[in-house]
């Protein structure tokens, strides 16, 4: 088989875990190939390899038969290799047009000829039907169009190689599909693609030949036309997946949560992105918010946990705690998985057991008369990073920003999930997550309906939805479009909601 891609070998080690050992990867020219594993199985470190960003301690890289050595980002690029990351590495407060040019800005007398450049990209743009405004500001513009600038560099660099790591993590279904269709027309014009992902459906549909890696290791490389989708979870996890979520009929109690005409007003788009929602948490059920990104799910959440100001009346427990602080909210009996795992879920520079620790870090047994209680915080977090499947380096001492995305979701969920409070609300709780986790995530989701607790879920997940939840509340431009059960709701009929039709 002919070949533009050999990493030969490969081991990579970190303090307390080995992330690489001796993987051998083949991709050849024109091919759509997925990078497939467990959340920590080594997939990003693979990438970044070949991207650059590391070095590995041992093996080799061929590059169209030729051995290559890619010390750097830049040597990458040189090399023809373009890398989308998961979390995008964009300058917010710059336009499209000067986020794609940095570091490649082409110059006369001195002066960056942003005009020519511009030309550029609005070509390469109707090319490949990335539409993006290049005068736009990447904080105004959504996570979907982010991503289209991100592949816009790759190309502008004139990548034949693209590699794309978790890409359809933090976009909604349409954006899915649109970039599943950029993906086959760059293919068609002969670049050669490596998608780093856990999603099964995903690459059924569009890959090539897939390779496996778990727990470091390569266990399996499987033509995807001829393998099920079973096949390539049994492989990823080492296990048979189930994948029909079992669950007996919900069996309501009384109104854990009730919201009574929340409205939030946007500063930013100097409207309301949250219009007069009423609805009721019952004992006992999950009920799932269900909408497109960026119609108001957001904000409702932030509302209720008390992360944004907000007009209308909470209750939890038939108590009104709509002027309570989020402490206080969090300590009558809510539990938050957040959206932004990074920006609201943890405090990445700490160490993992400090994480573990954040909603309860005041009370006895981890403080005694004011002053941490080391002992207990260690045997507490240990006990929850075994529970939970947490893999990191080093335990309770790993520094959670070097953790995977993946791992700083399961421990988040792990603190959220052991407090015994009669709300839980999970936002996107299975984003960024392989098929083993989300199998075991649902499972934790359905335990604390089954325990008598209320759940409030977001999802933009179809067949997370329709599979885990009880009841489907539809939102639509902060508007609230109906409540449907689940159990007989077609996915027409969400989908007609969704996009903001009648019932």
């Amino acid at each position: 088989m002919e070949t533009i891609i050999e990493m030969r070998g490969i081991r990579k080690a970190f303090p307390g875990v080995v992330a690489n050992d001796n993987i051998n990867l083949v991709v050849a020219p024109g091919e759509i190939h997925a990078i497939l594993g467990e959340n920590g199985a080594g997939k990003s470190t693979l990438m970044s390899i070949l991207f650059g960003l590391y070095k590995a301690d041992r093996g080799e890289i061929f590059l169209r038969g030729e051995p290559v050595s890619i010390d750097n980002p830049n040597d990458a690029t040189r090399l023809g290799i373009g890398m989308v990351h998961q979390h995008f590495k964009l300058v917010h407060n710059f336009t499209v047009t000067e986020n794609i040019v940095l570091g490649q800005e082409d110059r006369a007398n001195g002066l960056i000829q942003l005009e020519e450049a511009k030309q550029k990209i609005i070509a390469l743009s109707d090319q490949y039907g990335l539409k993006v405004n290049p005068d736009s500001l990447i904080e105004d513009i959504s996570v979907g169009m982010q991503q289209r600038v991100e592949i816009l560099k790759m190309l502008y660099r004139d990548a034949d190689i693209l590699i794309f790591d978790e890409p359809t993590a933090v976009l909604t279904p349409q954006e899915v599909q649109e970039l599943i269709n950029v993906m086959r027309e760059l293919s068609n014009e002969g670049k050669t693609i490596i998608l780093i992902t856990h999603k099964l459906h995903e690459i059924k549909s569009i890959a090539d030949r897939v390779t496996v890696l778990r727990k470091g290791a390569q266990v399996a490389v499987l033509d995807v036309a001829t393998s099920s989708i079973a096949d390539m979870a049994e492989a990823m996890v080492g296990r048979p997946v189930v994948f029909d979520l079992q669950k007996a009929e919900s069996t309501p109690g009384d109104v854990v949560l009730s919201v009574r005409g929340l409205s939030v007003y946007s500063p930013v788009y100097k409207k309301n992105v949250v219009n007069d929602m009423t609805f009721d948490v019952r004992r006992g059920e999950i009920l799932c918010i269900a909408g497109v990104e960026g119609n108001g799910q957001t904000q409702l959440i932030e509302a209720i946990a008390g992360l944004t100001e907000s007009q209308g009346e909470v209750w939890l427990l038939g108590e009104n705690i709509s002027d309570d602080s989020i402490r206080e909210r969090n300590l009558k009996g809510i539990s938050h998985i957040p959206e932004d795992r990074h920006k609201h879920g943890l405090v990445l520079d700490f160490k993992l057991s400090n994480n573990l620790i954040l909603q309860n870090y005041f009370e006895p047994p981890m403080q005694r008369r004011m002053m941490l209680n080391f002992s207990n915080i260690n045997e507490f977090s240990a006990s929850l990073i075994e529970r939970f499947d947490v893999r990191s380096g080093k335990g309770i001492h790993t520094n959670t920003r070097s953790m995977s995305g993946g791992n700083q979701q399961k421990a988040i969920i792990a603190r959220e999930v052991i407090r015994d409070t009669d709300l839980l609300i999970a936002v996107q709780p299975t984003r960024g997550l392989d098929v083993g986790a989300i199998e075991y995530i649902h499972q934790q989701l359905i335990a604390q309906r089954d325990q008598g607790k209320a759940v409030l879920m977001v999802s933009l997940e179809l067949d997370e939805v329709l599979s885990v939840s009880d009841r489907i509340l539809v939102m639509f431009e902060g508007n609230h479009m109906g409540e449907f059960d689940a159990a007989t709701v077609s996915d027409s009929e969400l989908g007609v909601a969704m996009a903001g039709g009648n019932r």
